[in-house]
């Protein structure tokens, strides 16, 4: 599904199903130089069990048309604008990593909005080492390899993939390569900056779940525990052996997260 959304064009996986406003609907926000497929495990479900879905490709990522967005706030600002241009009033919203930042300034910014909001991989501060982000920005197969290296969990590294045949690890790297490198460098750069996370989540109105890995080494889980503190009755949940890319590494279980808060 294409939308446009303040004037360009943005590109949506929708589940195979049609987009209806009026059937409650769930926003999927990807992570740092990642696209909608990311949540490729997820989509689908829920579009066929009572959900209309929106799985994006954030600007400059994917299909969707650049320039990407360089701040939280701002990516914030812009899902309440594909809200608009969709006519949903209200929606359930789900984010990874990036995309967590993404979705809770996005709640903190008009909490009326959303009824039901899930943070995958996320601590309220997201440090980026400067070499890492030179790295994204010169191109070439180093940042991917390294962002995938550190995502997938120590299980994930052998094998383990819900679709047989697939490697986890190789996936992650091949989609990360596929980023624009000057976006991606942008990504880790808003991550790093962004210091709203807490003062966004003590706005949060609506029932809310972090769903995070154990074994994850960008968002460790422990750090985690001030943002679940932050938001009124949010449920923590840390997925044992699971890295930073839960959706992927432990799709069954992001799934009943996502079905059960959303």
């Amino acid at each position: 599904m294409e939308i446009s959304v303040d004037g360009r064009r943005v590109f949506a996986a929708t589940g195979g199903r049609p987009f209806d406003p009026a059937l409650a609907p769930v926003v999927l926000l990807h992570g740092a130089g990642m696209d909608h497929t990311a949540w490729g495990l997820q989509t689908r479900w829920l579009a066929h069990h009572g959900r209309s879905v929106l799985a994006v490709d954030l600007p400059g990522h994917g299909r969707s048309a650049g320039p990407g967005i360089g701040t939280i706030p701002a990516l914030g600002q812009w899902v309440l604008a594909l809200l608009d241009a969709v006519g949903a009033e209200r929606a359930g919203i789900a984010g990874h990593s990036m995309g967590a930042l993404a979705a809770l300034a996005a709640v903190g910014l008009a909490p009326e909005r959303f009824r039901g909001l899930a943070l995958v991989g996320v601590t309220p501060q997201m440090p980026v080492h400067p070499d890492l982000v030179a790295a994204a920005r010169a191109g070439g197969p180093a940042a991917p390899e390294l962002m995938s290296s550190w995502g997938f969990g120590t299980r994930a590294q052998f094998g383990g993939h819900k679709a047989p045949g697939l490697w986890m690890v190789g996936g992650g790297i091949r989609l990360i390569g596929e980023a624009d490198p000057e976006t991606l460098a942008r990504d880790l750069e808003a991550c790093a900056a962004w210091d709203g996370a807490l003062a966004a989540a003590a706005r949060v109105a609506c029932p809310a779940l972090l769903l995070l890995g154990e074994d994850d080494r960008m968002t460790p889980a422990i750090r985690a525990r001030p943002l679940a503190a932050a938001i009124a009755g949010a449920r923590m949940v840390v997925l044992p052996g699971c890295g930073h890319m839960v959706m992927v590494e432990r799709p069954d279980e992001t799934l009943a997260g996502l079905a059960g808060v959303l």
